[in-house]
């Protein structure tokens, strides 16, 4: 963790944790080329001079600066404890709410107010900046990389678990028939009733398919990884649209990266903003299961998904932190992108809860038990509650709805409102949490 006030902004972000690299993610400005720092905003306002550095190490690492190792920090030891920096930082950085909010929680949490609050207005005038106005300029040299990996056209496996969608499955295969990509199979493993073996034979693919009777989505995928004697493996949804480069796009990047992940980043004409960096390569802080390709080391390594998440959510953002951890390098990929079309029926949305902190009924437990089974195994617990207090106030809200940001207020105003209710499905969660934690995790291997 950089900065101490990250854990309450963003208390369950990968980097928060170290991992096998953890410092070559970020940059050493002094390492730096000059003329590469033209987008930088070297602030001499802070306190500390370490602060100053890993401020511009953070916005290095927003901007899409994915540097050798020869620019990497020496080391990342402890976060800046300064509670000037850390206002100053997050005044930076963040919208200027998230300092009231920490302001209030910090009074509340019996920090000393006097302290708080100087500190706090010390920096009311600070300017947040805007990490995307301008971003490190990978296109050129990655559009003129001619990529070895991608001329020698290794074997891709292509894995869709599906459940009762057919008609959108269609679309999804149509796509996978016009890719420009040819050294491919696809690896369908079918959970649909009824199971319609006759509606594989039109197309003009590489295809396998298995009906799997049990309807389990990481059993699923896991049965394909282990099906599949690919070294590369691109896990897809059913309920998704591709462009025609869209494998080639997978292969290119984890060559001109040396990566060993490449995350696409999906559209949704539903829910929140698309997020401005799907636009431009950085590090990946995600893991979307429905447009990701893995290294088959990585399964080998860290092994397959955790079935303790069947039904439930976050089993991708689970295994993307195992993967981060055990050292293997994840791209956010830009030009591997997918629509992801949200339909109403089948898939997860009929083997549980498709949404975090949106439960299906009314006093069922929230967030998701496997939200809060994530959250506590890796993460301190202060940050595990200050995730679940983030990921609360607007969850009453649908979510079509959120990208409304005054919807969003009304939600957390109504949170408050209903907050004995809410803290008994909290507790409920945290209980079912408790009894997934002991039995401890489903994972196997390749």
């Amino acid at each position: 963790m950089l900065f101490l006030f990250l854990k309450y902004v963003n208390p369950v972000w990968y980097y928060n944790l170290p991992s096998r690299h953890n410092a070559l993610y970020f940059c050493d400005k002094d390492k730096v080329p000059t003329d590469e720092l033209d987008s930088i905003d070297l602030d001499e306002g802070y306190e500390n001079l370490s602060s100053t550095n890993l401020d511009a190490a953070y916005q290095m690492w927003h901007k899409g600066f994915i540097k050798n190792a020869e620019c990497a920090l020496d080391a990342i030891v402890s976060p800046i404890s300064s509670v000037t920096d850390n206002y100053r930082f997050v005044r930076r950085h963040f919208h200027p709410i998230w300092s009231w909010y920490i302001l209030s929680l910090r009074i509340l949490t019996l920090h000393n107010p006097f302290r708080e609050t100087r500190a706090f207005f010390s920096q009311r005038n600070t300017k947040r900046l805007d990490h995307y106005s301008e971003v490190f300029p990978h296109d050129q040299a990655y559009n003129n990389f001619n990529s070895s990996l991608l001329n020698s056209g290794p074997m891709v496996s292509v894995i869709i678990p599906t459940l009762n969608r057919y008609p959108h499955l269609t679309n999804a295969l149509e796509d996978l028939e016009k890719q420009d990509y040819p050294n491919f199979e696809v690896i369908v493993i079918d959970q649909s009733t009824p199971f319609e073996a006759d509606f594989y034979e039109s197309f003009q693919l590489k295809l396998t398919v298995l009906q799997q009777p049990e309807k389990a989505l990481w059993q699923a995928r896991n049965t394909a990884i282990k099906l599949s004697k690919a070294n590369l493996i691109l896990l897809f949804d059913d309920d998704s649209r591709v462009e025609p480069d869209w494998i080639s796009e997978h292969v290119k990047c984890l060559d001109y990266f040396q990566a060993d992940i490449s995350a696409g980043v999906s559209f949704s004409r539903t829910g929140d903003r698309i997020p401005e960096n799907y636009r431009f390569f950085r590090w990946a802080d995600k893991l979307d299961t429905g447009n990701v390709m893995i290294h088959r080391k990585v399964f080998e390594v860290t092994g397959l998904f955790d079935r303790q998440f069947e039904g439930q959510r976050m089993g991708d953002g689970e295994f993307g932190l195992r993967a981060y951890l055990a050292g293997f390098k994840s791209i956010s990929n830009c030009r591997a992108k997918r629509l992801h079309l949200k339909v109403g029926k089948g898939g997860l949305r009929e083997m549980g809860s498709w949404d975090a902190y949106r439960p299906k009924s009314f006093w069922a437990p929230r967030p998701i038990p496997s939200v809060l089974y994530f959250f506590r195994k890796y993460f301190p617990s202060a940050n595990v509650w200050h995730a679940v207090i983030i990921g609360i106030l607007p969850s009453l809200i649908p979510y079509r709805y959120k990208a409304n940001r005054a919807l969003l207020f009304l939600g957390s105003i109504l949170t408050i409102i209903l907050l004995p209710k809410i803290g008994v499905q909290v507790w409920r969660s945290w209980r079912a949490s408790s009894r997934m934690l002991q039995e401890g995790a489903k994972i196997d291997t390749l």
